[in-house]
């Protein structure tokens, strides 16, 4: 029988994956929309545009570590 605490922890990680997949949605969202307007306007800032874009895919990774962080913390 898994305890509670189990449950818990599991909720925990995929809070932490799920809440940081959200906020680089919506960054990458704004960014992109930017980038896209720029572009229009200049063509040579395509990639500065397309760095911008893929950034805020690393707040997912931070996420990703502290989700397993959480998990390796709660088996000890």
């Amino acid at each position: 029988m898994v305890d509670m605490g189990t449950g818990l922890v599991a909720i925990g990680a995929g809070v932490a994956i799920g809440l940081s997949a959200i906020a680089a949605a919506v960054a990458e969202k704004e960014i992109g929309a930017a980038a896209v307007g720029a572009m229009a306007e200049k063509e040579e800032l395509f990639g500065k545009g397309l760095i911008l874009t893929v950034i805020p895919e690393t707040i997912v990774i931070f996420g990703l570590v502290i989700a397993y962080l959480i998990l390796q913390l709660a088996v000890k």
